[in-house]
């Protein structure tokens, strides 16, 4: 089954006369007949055959050298899963060519047109021919939805359980010869009915198509004769050689036969001819006959097109349905009398309906045509927005280039030469020792790592049963908190720690304190960190090129209300990788994919020129959101990256942040979406004040967006629930995006984990690490799709790292008060030393 959808192309494929239509944009059209020889070809030779004929029409035409779109009529019953494929099913009409059935009828012909070599052609489109004739009437009337002839209505897409999608509607071909195969209508069928299927190149097969087509409407009538004369109730019983031969009286013949002035000399001259000499009666009992097998073809037809008119009347919903019926066919056309018949017999069956019948022109070759200049168009639409995501798919050379930049930055922010323009600040956070188990105590933590302040209290038990207890409380930052003074916001942190330890009725005990400090920082200690500048938003002024840790001991001071002992500032980050490292000794790389994205992992001593000493190990914080802000990236940012970090709040700075972490994807989706609609491939090229929004598009949309478990019809109300109002159509391409958008996410991300892991490998000299990394944040965590292609792309990138990934539980939180619990350990350590 294939679509153009929302009721304007096609379905599935059927039959009616043969004949393959090929059109071309600007040019007639060419039809091929095969002759009676060549319905029995091999397979190679038919299509052989009708490569042939579209090169001579080529020729003939003068435009073999050109690659022009094709439309395909070929009428036989397929499965269609798009518009250019096509599955034959089964041979109908007399065609048997081997080889033929079971395979894309496409396929064959475009090896065909292959092997000749002399012209190309571009097959868009393969149409049944009921399916043209709907789409050449549908172009001069806008309700034309069906076609008698013609098995064929317009269908709500939601049900069609055989094609996704939920909205809008897709032409269905009911194939509708086939109709009583399963013996639904064995109570109207005749013995001339079952002596024709008896006789068929496919008995028990199409048996309504025999009951009503012009194809064997002839021999019905012959073989009615034959009976009636064998029992001497015409031409005195007299028999022939001619009337017993099969295929002697036509369907065209039936249609002359009953014109009321000349049918009766037309019947005496073909009954002559079938030497059978009749007479005036045998005329008048002859002309009734066929009257009689046309008017029963007719009523038929007219019900079953009656059953497709009550469908669509209960589809649309309405009490009285106003439609346009397409109309094509030798039978409809040349009769005398089937087109009143049908339509007086369609009116009486379905009173509630207004039904206008329309004969299409050359239906199965026009319509080819209208339906392959849709396709082309919504090929090039298609063609058109895959080349715009192509800029978001990186190949493998191009992350091992990322990977091998993000190394050569780490390399620069580690030497203290380079340290100042390094991009990746490779800031020390003087952690050396991550947690041994031996940690005991009551500490307090502060997380501020966005518009959410947490405040906690972490109760560390250590033993032969190890535990951590925690409470906490969440406060609000509000925006005009986060973008006002440094004064404002830090006074406002201490009024909720001064909160929670009322809560918590803890405001007479000076405990230890670890900050969670989610923002880039250079730290001279553990307990001081110089906040290099502010991202996710947060601008509070006077804070840049301060210590934290000394505005935050300015706050309390200010209060007046209790006394805390800040051990620690850490990077929430840090924070990750300590939390894991206290389940798992081999952890020793932090990694936050999130609203924001950053790493730390722990570096040789040696390494690290900016801070004093070569012995042991120190934690670094990367801080690589600002991998590329040197424009080592430009080559794999697109102008919709520009868009984002054009109208952020730190213009030029944070651009891997930018192009990897949930705070800016959503944005980037948006921008895209904003795009393509402009070039109107989505939402009817409506660009909605919704649309134009900054920060409506939220990364959440894109976990639920990109969701398996979530049908088109849940894409659309999301879409919906953001005023977007959109199609089926819209949803897909929509999907797409956000899948596109997050895969290069994951995999950039993946490319920059991908170089930490190789660089410890390659400080200690191994061939092969073995290696943990603590993980948190809600792309990682909540992201359908995330973390598998994160974890594909470092497997890829770093072959000779063996990497497990932990999920971290409140690092931001429990991580802090493991830091201050080492760092406390470590300051009694130093005392007693000195």
């Amino acid at each position: 089954m294939s679509s153009l959808k929302n009721g304007s192309l096609p379905a599935p494929t059927k039959r009616s006369q043969f004949s393959c239509h090929f059109f071309f944009h600007n040019t007639d059209a060419a039809m091929l007949e095969p002759d009676a020889v060549n319905k029995h070809l091999f397979c190679v030779q038919l299509f052989d055959h009708v490569a042939e004929c579209l090169g001579d029409f080529m020729e003939k035409q003068k435009i073999k050298d050109k690659k022009l779109p094709v439309g395909f009529t070929f009428s036989f019953p397929c499965a269609q899963t798009k518009l250019d494929e096509a599955v034959l099913l089964t041979w109908t009409k007399k065609f048997r060519a081997s080889g033929v059935e079971g395979m894309d009828v496409v396929k064959l012909l475009n090896k065909a047109i292959k092997k000749r070599g002399d012209y190309q052609a571009d097959i868009m489109a393969v149409v049944n021919d009921t399916v043209g004739t709907m789409m050449t009437c549908g172009f001069d009337d806008q309700r034309c939805e069906t076609n008698p002839a013609t098995h064929l209505l317009s269908e709500e897409l939601r049900h069609i359980d055989l094609v996704e999608g939920d909205e809008g509607r897709m032409c269905i071909n009911t194939e509708w010869g086939a109709f009583g195969d399963d013996g639904s209508l064995e109570d109207l069928r005749t013995e001339f009915d079952r002596e024709i299927d008896r006789g068929s190149m496919n008995p028990g097969k199409q048996l309504f198509e025999k009951m009503v087509s012009g194809q064997y409407m002839g021999e019905l009538v012959r073989l009615i004769l034959v009976k009636m004369a064998k029992e001497g109730l015409l031409f005195e019983g007299r028999i022939t050689p001619e009337l017993l031969t099969r295929g002697k009286i036509e369907t065209k013949h039936v249609s002359a036969i009953e014109k009321s002035k000349e049918g009766l000399k037309k019947c005496m001259e073909i009954l002559t001819r079938l030497g059978v000499e009749p007479s005036d009666e045998d005329c008048l009992a002859v002309q009734h006959v066929c009257t009689i097998v046309s008017f029963r073809s007719a009523n038929l037809i007219s019900a079953t097109l009656g059953a497709i008119l009550c469908r669509l009347k209960d589809n649309k919903g309405v009490a009285r349905l106003r439609t346009t019926v397409g109309i094509d066919g030798s039978l409809y056309k040349m009769h005398p009398q089937y087109a009143r018949r049908l339509h007086k017999t369609v009116r009486r069956l379905v009173p509630d309906s207004d039904v206008r019948f329309l004969l299409s022109e050359s239906g199965s070759g026009k319509g080819a045509a209208m339906v392959t200049a849709v396709a082309y168009r919504l090929t090039e639409q298609a063609r058109q927005i895959q080349q715009t995501l192509a800029e978001f798919r990186l190949n493998t050379s191009q992350l091992l280039e990322v990977k091998k930049r993000m190394k050569v930055e780490i390399e620069r922010g580690l030497r203290k030469e380079t340290h100042k323009e390094a991009t990746v600040k490779m800031l020390p956070t003087f952690v050396r020792r991550t947690p041994d188990g031996t940690e005991n105590g009551d500490f307090l933590a502060l997380d501020l790592g966005g518009t959410n302040f947490r405040v906690l209290l972490v109760k560390i038990r250590s033993g032969k049963k190890r535990s951590v207890e925690m409470h906490n409380k969440i406060y609000a930052i509000p925006i005009e908190v986060m973008q006002g003074t440094g004064e404002e916001l830090f006074d406002h942190i201490v009024h909720c720690i001064s909160d929670f330890l009322d809560y918590m009725g803890m405001k007479s005990a000076r405990l230890p304190l670890g900050f969670t400090f989610s923002f880039p920082c250079h730290q001279t200690s553990l307990d001081a960190g110089i906040l290099v500048n502010w991202t996710k938003g947060f601008k509070a002024t006077d804070c840049e090129g301060e210590d934290v840790v000394e505005l935050l001991r300015e706050a309390i001071k200010r209060k007046e209300e209790f006394e805390l002992d800040v051990v620690a500032i850490v990077n929430d980050t840090v924070g990750t990788m300590m939390t894991c490292a206290y389940e798992e000794p081999t952890c020793e790389v932090g990694l936050i994919a999130g609203t924001g994205s950053n790493a730390c992992y722990m570096e040789e001593m040696k390494n690290i020129e900016t801070v004093p000493g070569t012995e042991g190990r120190m934690c670094v914080n990367m801080e690589w959101g600002a991998f590329g802000d040197n424009g080592c990236l430009d080559d794999i940012r697109t102008k919709y990256d520009q868009a984002v970090d054009e109208n952020s709040l730190n213009e030029g700075k944070q651009r891997y942040e930018k192009m990897c972490s949930g705070m800016y994807l959503g944005e980037i989706v948006r921008q895209i979406l904003i795009d393509l609609t402009k070039r109107g491939f989505l939402f009817r090229g409506q660009i909605s004040e919704t649309l134009k929004t900054r920060g409506i598009f939220e990364t959440k949309f894109l976990s639920q967006i990109e969701s398996d478990r979530l049908a088109l019809l849940q894409v659309r109300a999301i879409l919906q629930q953001l005023g977007l109002d959109s199609t089926c159509d819209d949803s897909i391409i929509v999907k797409e995006v956000c899948g596109t958008v997050s895969r290069r996410a994951a995999q950039i991300c993946g490319a920059g984990m991908a170089a930490v892991v190789d660089k410890i490998r390659e400080n200690r000299g191994l061939d092969h690490l073995d290696v943990t990394v603590g993980v948190d944040g809600t792309l990682y965590k909540l992201h359908p799709h995330f973390s598998r292609i994160f974890l594909q792309t470092v497997k890829e990138l770093a072959p000779k790292c063996d990497v497990n990934f932990l999920l971290s539980e409140d690092g931001s939180g429990k991580g802090a008060a493991l830091i201050t619990a080492v760092g406390c350990r470590q300051r009694e350590l130093d005392a007693q030393n000195q």
